[in-house]
């Protein structure tokens, strides 16, 4: 089991700024676990689950037209941690933003919540207008 560790998040008034951090766990022998991508999903209350961002092993990205110019995914691979930076924040990012991994070489560029192998908990960005 491999479960990713988010922290960040927070309550911030509209054209604020937040920053999230995600943790992959580190396997350093095996090339299955060391191979993967990683990407952002948000839920608001009453919704369905969405994706954010989205960053490959190449460092390659993609993101929501709703979030596009506004959030920044990064990663650290020394670290192993992904970054979400979110900024010009609306109230309609309000919502439990979860970090996912899908290991084994695939793309999570497009990839659907059903397709990610691992989550992380969620941490919960509140936006007040």
């Amino acid at each position: 089991q491999v479960n990713l560790e988010e922290s960040g998040g927070g309550s911030v008034q509209a054209g604020g700024s937040l920053s999230l951090s995600c943790k992959v766990p580190e396997y350093s022998t095996s090339t299955y676990y060391t191979d993967y991508c990683t990407a952002w999903f948000r839920q608001a209350p009453g919704k369905e689950r969405e994706g954010v961002a989205a960053i490959n092993p190449d460092a390659s990205t993609t993101y929501a037209d709703s979030v596009k110019g506004r959030f920044t995914i990064s990663k650290d691979d020394v670290k192993s941690i992904v970054y979400l930076h979110m900024k010009g924040l609306k109230s309609d990012d309000s919502a439990t933003y979860y970090c996912a991994a899908l290991m084994g070489g695939g793309s999570c560029h497009g990839a659907t919540s059903s397709q990610m192998n691992y989550w992380g908990k969620g941490a919960l960005v509140t936006v007040s207008s």
